[in-house]
């Protein structure tokens, strides 16, 4: 019995917020089509509520990005910059996130390092920068990420051009297999 008061409740769950939505959508298109009855415009045209409704929600979301999001996001972002320690955690975390699903996604390049030339050792990682002058590191090495199996955690090598294999495989793909520890398969 109590399993299936459980499995009800759970349907609950499901149902009650997708009835919810559809019976406010509802009343929503009832409510436009009342203040526009055909006599008004002249003539009916189906769809002229839901068509009102797509167009204010999003004239709702563009101005919510504009005049509530960014200004808070900026705000946040000013405050955390001032904090040193914050600052450099905050960063970091934020590059990596963005690297894998931002706009300047950074792991698309998996590549096969040898990690010895004399020992036939490799590791699967990512390039992430192709020009380290800016650490004053000479135009023959580039930096890899290798990323841990089984964690968030991986470790950034530099190392010699002629040690990196581009390999020719999706990098969701690449990364999924690395950080199961290679029992995922593409």
């Amino acid at each position: 019995m109590k399993k299936f008061v459980g499995y009800f409740l759970q349907g609950i769950l499901f149902i009650v917020p997708i009835a919810v939505t559809v019976y406010l959508l509802y009343l929503t298109f009832e409510f436009i089509d009342g203040i526009l009855p055909p006599e008004i415009i002249g003539v009916r045209i189906p769809g002229l509520s839901a068509l009102i409704i797509v167009f204010s929600i999003t004239i709702i979301g563009f101005l919510g990005k504009i005049l509530v999001s960014q200004p808070i996001f900026q705000f946040v972002n000013k405050l955390i910059n001032k904090l040193p320690l914050i600052k450099v955690i905050y960063c970091s975390i934020k590059d990596l996130l963005s690297a894998f699903v931002g706009k300047e996604k950074k792991f698309t390049h998996p590549v096969l390092i040898k990690l010895n030339k004399n020992l036939e050792i490799e590791r699967l990682g990512f390039i992430t920068q192709n020009d380290l002058k800016f650490l004053g590191i000479e135009n023959k090495k580039i930096a890899v990420y290798l990323p841990s199996s089984y964690g968030i955690l991986g470790d950034l090598y530099i190392v010699p051009v002629e040690n990196v294999t581009q390999i020719n495989a999706n990098s969701i793909d690449v990364m999924k297999f690395i950080v199961s520890g290679g029992v995922s398969k593409f």
